[in-house]
């Protein structure tokens, strides 16, 4: 049984892989304010209402782009299952190379859904596009090589962003208008953002295509992925789960490796 975890700005996963299938999830929202211990009892609820047994954990993937919550995690599994997590970084995963000027600077995130997206499609080009806290488009080459990284405001961070900064604009829902030409100020925030990203999305990739010279494999990911439904025929795959895909394919693989 493999347990990882992703740590994102906005949410923290746990994923249980058991018997071939993603067995339980659990979401919870990422908090700074606690500690190790915290981490712990709440792996240990989520142990006992799954009826899951601590011994079964093989191993664990962490994947962090939340410094200070790197360790602390590090130090929850060690409490709870009595070994050290697999902290996922740009050196863990040989089989991918990483071309940019500074890898340890790319976030591990990133480099799990690199990780699946060459499982995948291991002889094209491909491009992830994350909808997160960030909508980040990361490139890869048919020769398993990150090329590089362009990141936006996600959805939601932008959203937050104006209603927080102006007096008069409140946050509201994530819901794709029917109509461009906003009637209100409700419906002129949907418009001019999430009919922007529309836009945005399928500008990038072309981009991305226009200076590799050659069509890539385009994969959605991220818990935003799928509001934006004029963009799903821009997209070869959808998968919420594609990090956690790839931070499996790093817990299966890894030992071989080293």
């Amino acid at each position: 049984m493999l347990l990882v975890i992703d740590i994102g700005n906005s949410n923290i996963v746990f994923g249980i892989y058991k018997n071939g299938n993603w067995a339980h999830l659990w979401r919870i929202i990422t908090s700074t304010q606690k500690n190790a211990v915290d981490y712990e009892v709440i792996l240990r609820n989520y142990f006992l209402e799954a009826d899951l047994r601590i011994g079964e954990v093989k191993k664990i993937v962490l994947s962090s782009v939340v410094p200070v919550l790197t360790e602390i995690l590090r130090h929850t599994t060690v409490r709870f299952c009595d070994q050290e997590p697999i902290i996922l970084n740009a050196d863990t995963y040989p089989k991918l190379k990483i071309s940019i000027n500074h890898p340890h600077e790319i976030g591990s995130d990133l480099v799990a859904n690199a990780v699946a997206a060459i499982h995948r499609f291991p002889h094209q080009h491909s491009i992830v596009v994350d909808f997160g806290t960030a909508l980040t488009f990361t490139t890869i080459s048919k020769d398993r090589e990150i090329l590089g990284v362009a990141i936006a405001p996600g959805l939601q961070t932008a959203m937050r962003a104006l209603s927080q900064n102006t007096a008069k604009l409140p946050e509201v829902p994530l819901e794709l208008p029917t109509s461009a030409i906003g009637k209100n100020t409700t419906h002129a925030l949907q418009a001019g953002i999430l009919l922007g990203y529309v836009g945005l999305v399928p500008f990038m990739i072309q981009h991305i295509e226009n200076e590799l010279g050659e069509k890539c494999k385009v994969i959605a990911t991220g818990g935003l992925s799928a509001i934006l439904k004029p963009l799903a025929s821009h997209f070869d795959q959808t998968d919420v789960l594609l990090t956690l895909d790839g931070l499996r394919i790093i817990g299966e693989e890894v030992d071989a490796i080293a």
